[in-house]
């Protein structure tokens, strides 16, 4: 079976690192990868991250007014 998480693309690099020094301040889980092939996005990082946290993340990139391009639910990338 396969692993579902939580992809969050960002139209530039600086909104990629910003949501990766948030993540790390506030204990969140995930990583920087690199958009995979099925998604778009204004730069080429991304945040990967658990499934379940993603409603935790939709709080996060509001409140801390980080400038996103999409959130979605995918298979994990290999």
């Amino acid at each position: 079976m396969e692993e579902t998480v939580c992809i969050v693309t960002f139209p530039t690099t600086a909104g990629a690192m910003a949501m990766e020094k948030c993540c790390r301040a506030e204990a969140r889980p995930g990583r920087l990868i690199p958009v995979p092939r099925s998604v778009t996005a204004g730069c080429g990082m991304c945040w990967m991250a658990p499934k379940d946290s993603r409603e935790a993340l939709e709080e996060l990139v509001v409140r801390r007014k980080i400038q996103i391009d999409g959130i979605y639910d995918m298979a994990a990338p290999r």
